[in-house]
């Protein structure tokens, strides 16, 4: 008995969870080393019926994404932080105080580079940026993080 294509998994192989890309507005930003917080809940919501004393009727509710947090070493490029520029204090007070909200792509990566399937993120924007902590006494490399928060987002295969 053979399995269908939709019931093997990405690739043939199980897929490694340690290579992705980050894309905004289609401009790839690049790869990290981490990525937490790609998930959806969905709450229930309870409904008593009058006269059904045997079980409450249970319905889907609100769907609440948490942030998603990106690491990776400290490179050349300035664009995660100029983005983050963007959207908060001066950059943003300059844009008359009006956001853009841009579409991300998280992209799964195959051992040899092909894109196997992406999460594509609805109007995302950064909440947070850190950059590497300091110790004399520490040999760790140096690594930025970048949370971000949007609202939602749709998931699609691409091989």
């Amino acid at each position: 008995m053979s399995e269908s294509a939709a019931e093997q998994p990405l690739g043939g192989d199980l897929p490694i969870a340690n290579r992705f890309l980050f894309e905004l507005d289609g401009v790839e930003i690049g790869v990290f080393k981490e990525l937490t917080g790609l998930q959806v809940t969905v709450s229930v919501d309870e409904i008593r019926e009058g006269g059904q004393n045997g079980f409450s009727h249970r319905v889907p509710g609100r769907m609440t994404w948490p942030n998603v947090v990106f690491r990776r070493g400290v490179t050349s490029s300035n664009a995660l932080f100029e983005w983050f520029q963007k959207s908060s204090g001066e950059g943003f007070a300059g844009a008359g105080n009006k956001l853009t909200r841009s579409t991300g792509a998280i992209t799964a990566l195959d051992h040899i580079g092909t894109r196997l399937r992406a999460w594509e993120l609805i109007d995302v924007f950064p909440v947070r940026w850190k950059g590497p902590d300091f110790n004399v006494q520490s040999m760790d490399p140096l690594e930025e993080e970048l949370e971000i928060t949007h609202h939602g987002f749709r998931a699609k295969t691409q091989v």
